[in-house]
């Protein structure tokens, strides 16, 4: 074994042996380099055939370690470094255990975007700072920030401007392309290595110099591959235009959501309160009437339950209240710290809606979402044409003038004019991979335009049921309530005259918690559905001023 260090190669036979011997060297520097004791763990494909030729297997069983060799200082750094470097390289530790990782696992690209879990409707980039003042905030005024600040629409505003650069790059194919250089040139050439001797005729020329100015002109004159991709690329920058149209109308269904959504924590945030001071007038009535000895402790701690209960659900009211209004900010692109105060109040008009065949004609011919998937379609056609005209000829013209001259002052105008038809003939296979790639792209656009044609069907029909249901909903809700009310009050009546406990006070007060959730919850749910129904049959923009207006 210490031979074996000092010359590794020793004990192989031939050039072909002392190749493998080399190949194998990480393996053997790394078993060297164990402690002793420590299991020895290794490939059997890669160092078996070296054990079987140098080592006596016996003398690395593990029951036995390796002692200690001595070796010469150069020689172990170097062998150390090899070992960290094919450790490396082969995705070892260095203990000798085996890594996990895949070598072929290849490097990720760096793409900046938002998180997974964040909706890019639901933040913005807030302008200005916070004002110590409340700020009164409407419905449309809402919108209108929104529009304005909402990272969604500004995101897909840029996606539009890529788009639109995109185009300009397929245009720039079909364009002609003008450049210009200078030159100044010194040389020296041997005749003789190019083959030219002549009697009496130096063999080397030189040094001589030139200089040349010089304009380059390219004009593609047939390209039908560069033609067809610049137009896909005008219908992708069309369909971006759509996209940005789509993003503002999410931007309306996202910020109208929110508002409606902190008009409903408002709403049952009053409510708690009321109910809160109608518990506690109960828990001290009831305090009263057992003080005075006309009814049990037992009615008085129902009463003081009740009360904390109320306190509870107030906490969580304002809590969510003040939650609701943070994300409405953050929506439109208010500073975080902005304190608002909605103005708005959530209406309740019934809407007279068309049918579902006329419905699904204006959402089919305004969805830009919609309209933004059949450019999609129409750009994988063209790209799809233009793969395919990558097996026909190109024709260019290539002109170039300039002057050329010993110097500036002493040069004459030269020019030369081209035409060059270019014929594929074998281009290994990369033609067929683009066709085959840009259909696939094709018939995906086609698969995605069919499902949200079918998309917008379900998104329309659902719209119009709910509408239909949160009508009925608040009509029921505000029946309920006004029950619940009288119910109260006669609770309320029957204990302050002993004629029962007050059981019947506290189960009346849940009825009427219950009943004003209800038509809260109902009364959004109806408010929501008609934004929603003008989202999707595609003009929710100018949907929402007659949402507000109430017709």
């Amino acid at each position: 074994m210490k031979r074996f260090i000092k010359d590794p190669f020793r004990g192989f036979r031939g050039a072909a042996s002392r190749a493998i011997a080399f190949s194998h060297l990480p393996a053997i520097v790394c078993i060297y380099n164990a402690a002793p004791g420590i299991k020895i763990t290794y490939r059997p494909g890669y160092v078996q055939h070296l054990f079987s030729t140098c080592f006596d297997m016996e003398e690395l069983s593990p029951g036995r370690s390796l002692p200690p060799r001595r070796i010469g200082v150069s020689t172990a750094v170097v062998l150390c470094l090899f070992a960290l470097w094919s450790g490396q390289a082969q995705g070892q530790v260095g203990s000798g255990y085996p890594s996990t990782a895949q070598d072929s696992t290849p490097a990720a690209s760096i793409k900046i975007t938002t998180p997974s879990n964040q909706d890019p409707f639901g933040g913005s980039v807030p302008q200005g700072n916070a004002k110590p003042e409340v700020m009164s905030l409407t419905f449309q005024d809402a919108i209108d920030l929104g529009l304005k600040n909402n990272l969604g629409v500004l995101l897909q505003s840029y996606n539009s401007i890529a788009a639109r650069g995109e185009k300009w790059k397929e245009l720039s194919e079909l364009l002609p392309n003008v450049s210009g250089a200078v030159s100044v040139n010194v040389a020296q050439d041997n005749l003789a290595a190019r083959g030219l001797r002549f009697p009496g005729f130096p063999t080397v020329v030189g040094p001589y110099g030139f200089t040349d100015a010089r304009l380059y002109l390219t004009q593609s004159i047939l390209n039908l591959k560069a033609l067809n991709r610049e137009r896909g690329a005008a219908e992708n920058e069309r369909a971006a235009q759509f996209s940005y149209k789509d993003a503002r109308e999410l931007v309306v269904l996202a910020t109208g959501n929110a508002y409606l959504q902190a008009l409903s924590g408002a709403a049952r945030l009053e409510t708690a309160e009321a109910q809160m001071e109608t518990a506690q007038a109960l828990y001290g009535k009831a305090t009263d009437q057992q003080n005075a000895g006309l009814s049990p402790a037992i009615d008085t701690l129902r009463a003081r339950v009740e009360f904390q209960n109320r306190q509870q659900q107030l906490i969580v009211a304002r809590n969510e209240y003040a939650k609701q209004k943070l994300a409405l900010v953050r929506a439109i692109g208010l500073p975080t710290g902005q304190e608002i105060a909605l103005t708005s109040k959530a209406p309740y008009d019934r809407v007279a809606t068309a049918g579902i065949e006329a419905s699904l004609q204006r959402a089919y011919a305004s969805r830009s979402d919609y309209l933004a998937a059949v450019q999609q379609v129409r750009a994988a056609e063209h790209y799809r044409k233009g793969a395919t005209a990558e097996h026909y000829p190109t024709l260019d013209l290539l002109a170039d003038y300039g002057d050329l001259g010993i110097n500036f002052g002493n040069s004459h105008g030269t020019y030369s004019v081209s035409g060059r038809l270019n014929i594929p003939i074998f281009q290994g296979g990369k033609a067929h991979a683009d066709v085959l790639q840009a259909d696939a792209t094709l018939r995906q656009a086609r698969a995605q335009l069919d499902n949200l044609r079918g998309q917008i069907e379900y998104e329309v029909r659902t719209a119009l049921l709910d509408i239909a249901a949160a009508d009925e909903q608040v009509e029921v809700a505000r029946s309920s309530v006004d029950l619940a009310e009288q119910t109260l009050i006669q609770a309320r009546d029957r204990f302050s005259a002993g004629v029962t406990d007050n059981l019947e006070v506290v189960q009346a007060q849940q009825t009427v918690a219950a009943a004003h959730e209800s038509y809260i919850s109902s009364l959004y749910a109806h408010n929501l559905a008609k934004i929603e129904l003008v989202r999707a049959m595609g003009y929710a923009e100018q949907g929402v001023k007659q949402y507000l207006s109430g017709k």
